[in-house]
């Protein structure tokens, strides 16, 4: 059976964010904007996209 992955796209700018919310993205595989990354859908890589919601969207779900 496949591992469920998630996609999610940077859309908003890390500039005057708190730097636990940029080490997040960075954590995430993101640091520009558009950029879009595939991570295991798992509960920790949940909480790191809530932690973000305002500056990233999730694109795909499988």
């Amino acid at each position: 059976m496949a591992e469920k992955t998630i996609t999610v796209e940077q859309t908003g700018s890390p500039i005057r964010r708190e730097a636990s919310q940029r080490q997040t993205l960075v954590g995430l595989g993101l640091n520009k904007i558009r950029r879009r990354s595939t991570l295991p859908d798992t509960p920790a890589v949940r909480g790191m996209i809530a932690k973000v919601k305002h500056l990233v969207r999730v694109v795909d779900g499988q």
